[in-house]
């Protein structure tokens, strides 16, 4: 890359080489994955943990690239570039500089360096992985927050928007801004190692007693219980600059004076306690795994949602000051906020978000593939033919935007006929018939009437959702009306949290009857205000607060699922489905095998498996 550099801004090109085949990978981080990217347009993607059955599996992510190269129908030969977004070799002045001032951190920046081998050796980890083919092209490593917002903007209905990346760390930075207009992305300002909201939002998620990597939507459901009565308190820890950034108070934390992510030969991300015990001194003592959930905890969660939100907020109206644009493309770990997501068209002054699918660091294997594309000349193509009503005047030739996810793999009929064979005799034993349906409208009116019955149902279909939401093709669909659905699916299927709310997935055609903000939602990115008078007519999904992280569903986009959401709509006048992942404390299925299992270790009542329909018999009573 040439780097033309300026005093307040660093603006990236490159020489224009033909590139048509891009190998996208995020590896040796939690959220491995890969994509493939040919002449600008997005083949696959998926998450290494779908294949390897572990949350969030980190390493290299050799399962996830061979089925890209599969379904790209290539092997590593015909691969003229791997794409990773981290650059181990970037911004060491920095770095350097960092450790002289502050010399008690010397020992992790060292530990840094040494750990830059492990990137560096790509072409040694794809030749070691068994993968078809002989890798002979080039390697294009991309700063790690210009990936994530090339993530972004470039598969944005945008021709010109600002472009924010706010997460724990990447390549020393916590957080990058600027503006993108066209095929160019224009990065303005970061803020460095050791101030980050990431590091903050998990360093609280921890001291409440979520220890696992990603718990921190566990805060965002607990929030809404508590009040934001230690936020005076919080604010020693963080504070709120009038120049739009922020800065951590660093006695209160660790991340700065040791590797905070450990060992992993397992693939399970591991980090260590980010938070020092002059927290517990300022907020009392954490809450222990296990332990019951008290006021105080309640308060905390809300607390440190609201100052996430005003170090937000405040970023973004410094933000608009620089460039004046309307629109905003957000990504990294962060922009999985949901709540935060949906006031930010009430709050600040932008009127239009996208935040894509994969906004966290998987979704950087995408970003580095299209960064790389379109330095090349190869502007990002159309995921469909048809695009949504309300992005479709906004598009232009270098945005063609993605406007669905359904980009993982699919199940062939073989595939679904060889599993139910393998599984004849389990099935018989949990009582299960089997029924093949064909018509697409019988399917989905059937299903529609088994969910409004009170049935919980599997439903697959069609290829894996990217990025960590199920969106229609691996979901447990049920009915938004029950009142005692949300206990249902929290104590017997998902086994989780009773505080855990859960997701309606709403025609699109129908949000402004049945939510005060009327934008299009396709991957679960934000969290609106249900209508006061609604609320009770879909209490499953509704939260405590009165608020739902929906999901606008499009029939040009996942006609199936659409067309299932018309028929329940049709049989009870509610145009929304409750809609959640497809697994139990496991990376959401993949294959049919996976549904299978799911199902039968779980009070499902009904499993689709594309036109395959599974029921289990339901015990008469007495």
């Amino acid at each position: 890359l040439i780097l033309q550099r300026s005093p307040i801004r660093i603006v990236v090109r490159s020489a224009k080489v033909s590139m048509p085949l891009i190998l996208g990978v995020n590896a040796f981080h939690a959220d491995a994955a890969a994509s493939i990217v040919r002449d600008g347009r997005i083949v696959a993607a998926a998450e290494e943990e779908r294949f390897r059955r572990v949350k969030h599996w980190m390493g290299f992510p050799s399962q996830a690239i061979s089925w890209c190269l599969k379904e790209a129908s290539a092997t590593l030969s015909d691969v003229d570039c791997v794409a990773i977004n981290s650059d181990p070799n970037t911004r060491w002045l920095r770095k350097t500089a960092y450790a002289v001032v502050n010399p008690s951190s010397l020992p992790l920046v060292l530990e840094r360096w040494a750990r830059r081998s492990e990137r560096t050796s790509i072409a040694e980890q794809l030749s070691q992985s068994n993968l078809p083919g002989r890798f002979d092209g080039s390697i294009h490593f991309v700063e790690h927050h210009l990936a994530h917002l090339a993530s972004a903007f470039y598969v944005s209905p945008f021709t010109e928007s600002s472009v924010v990346s706010i997460d724990g760390f990447g390549d020393f930075a916590s957080t990058a801004w600027g503006h993108g207009r066209g095929d160019r992305l224009a990065i303005d300002g970061r803020i460095d190692f050791p101030n980050s909201l990431g590091i903050f939002y998990q360093a609280i998620t921890q001291f409440l007693g979520f220890h696992a990597y990603g718990d921190e939507y566990k805060v965002m459901g607990l929030a809404p219980y508590g009040q934001p009565t230690l936020e005076g308190r919080l604010r020693e820890t963080l504070q709120i600059l009038d120049n739009g950034r922020f800065k951590l108070s660093k006695r209160f934390f660790r991340h700065h004076l040791e590797p905070i992510a450990g060992d992993s030969n397992d693939g399970v991300p591991r980090f260590k306690q980010l938070f020092s015990s002059d927290l517990e001194n300022l907020l009392g003592p954490a809450r222990r795994p296990g332990e019951q959930l008290q006021g105080r905890h309640k308060d905390l969660a809300c607390s440190a949602q609201k100052m996430y939100e005003t170090a937000l907020f405040n970023l973004l109206r410094m933000v608009h000051e620089k460039h004046g644009s309307h629109a905003l493309a957000l990504a990294g770990g962060c922009a999985m906020n949901s709540v935060a997501n949906g006031k930010i068209t009430r709050i600040s002054p932008y009127r239009r978000i996208y935040v894509q699918a994969a906004s966290g660091d998987a979704g950087g294997a995408l970003g580095a593939a299209l960064h790389v594309a379109m330095q090349n000349g190869e502007p990002a193509r159309p995921l469909s033919e048809q695009f949504t009503p309300s992005t479709r005047t906004t598009r232009t030739s270098k945005h063609a935007g993605m406007d669905h996810a359904y980009l993982g793999p699919r199940a062939s009929p073989d595939e679904i006929d060889q599993v139910l064979k393998r599984y004849a005799i389990e099935l018989t034993g949990a009582s299960c018939s089997v029924e093949q349906v064909m018509d697409e409208r019988a399917l989905c009116e059937c299903v529609a009437l088994r969910i409004a019955a009170g049935d919980v149902v599997g439903w697959f279909q069609g290829r894996m959702e990217w990025g960590p939401r199920a969106l229609g093709n691996r979901s447990i669909l049920c009915d938004p009306r029950d009142p005692g659905m949300t206990a249902r699916l929290n104590l017997k299927i998902k086994r989780r949290e009773s505080f855990r709310p859960f997701a309606p997935a709403i025609l699109r055609e129908h949000v402004a009857e049945w939510f005060e903000d009327d934008d299009d939602v396709p991957f679960m990115s934000q969290v609106f205000q249900v209508r006061e008078h609604k609320r009770v007519l879909i209490p499953a999904v509704t939260h405590i607060d009165g608020s739902a992280r929906l999901q606008t569903v499009h029939r040009q986009t996942n006609q199936r699922f659409w067309q299932l959401i018309h028929c329940f709509h049709v049989a009870t006048g509610v145009p929304i489905v409750l809609n959640t992942s497809f697994n139990e404390n496991e990376p959401i299925v993949c294959r049919p095998r996976e549904a299978l299992d799911c199902f039968l270790r779980t009070n499902m009542d009904l499993l689709v498996l594309e036109n395959t329909v599974i029921r289990r018999r339901k015990q008469a009573s007495g």
